[in-house]
């Protein structure tokens, strides 16, 4: 789903479907012929609540009556707790909302938790765990793949989960969640 339709000419170029959607419009139109959805949208600090939380809360709304089989949510660490971080307590604060309202709504899911975000290349290896208990980075590219991993069906379901850079494959870390 992209926001202009100037995006998709550059999805459509290496022939992957898209499809046009705002988050803080109607969606339903959005969930037509899929069943499986990653959220990773954000409004970059700029309206946390109207996107970060209530477009999530809107897609998840609508993923639930299209059947859809599994929703990912790409929240953040600290979500669990956003009183902790007071200069993007809003940010996490919407992100707690959207998680909470996708753990009840019925739907097949999975939370995934990234610490700091950097831009660097990929390593194909993170730390996994429920509760990591430590801060740290990740790229974008390793977020990314672990967000296409946690689609699969034989990845652990309706869990939440923080990530960050570590030694063991995005593949294998699912295995002792």
């Amino acid at each position: 789903m992209v926001r202009e339709k100037s995006q998709m000419e550059k999805f459509e170029k290496d022939n992957i479907q898209t499809v046009l959607g705002d988050l803080e419009k109607d969606l339903s139109h959005v969930v037509n012929d899929i069943n499986k959805v990653v959220f990773a949208a954000g409004s970059g600090g700029k309206k946390v609540v109207e996107v970060d939380q209530e477009g999530a809360k809107r897609l998840i709304d609508e993923s639930k009556k299209a059947n859809i089989n599994k929703f990912v949510m790409l929240s953040s660490m600290g979500a669990d707790n956003p009183e902790a971080k007071e200069d993007i307590q809003e940010y996490l604060k919407a992100k707690q909302n959207a998680d909470e309202h996708l753990k009840s709504s019925g739907l097949n899911y999975a939370i995934v938790r990234p610490g700091a975000l950097n831009n660097n290349i990929g390593t194909g290896k993170i730390e996994l765990s429920k509760k990591l208990n430590k801060t740290g980075e990740i790229s974008r590219a390793d977020v990314a793949q672990t967000l296409v991993q946690s689609l699969q069906d034989g990845t652990p379901r309706n869990e939440t989960f923080e990530i960050l850079q570590g030694d063991t494959s995005i593949g294998n870390a699912f295995e002792n969640l």
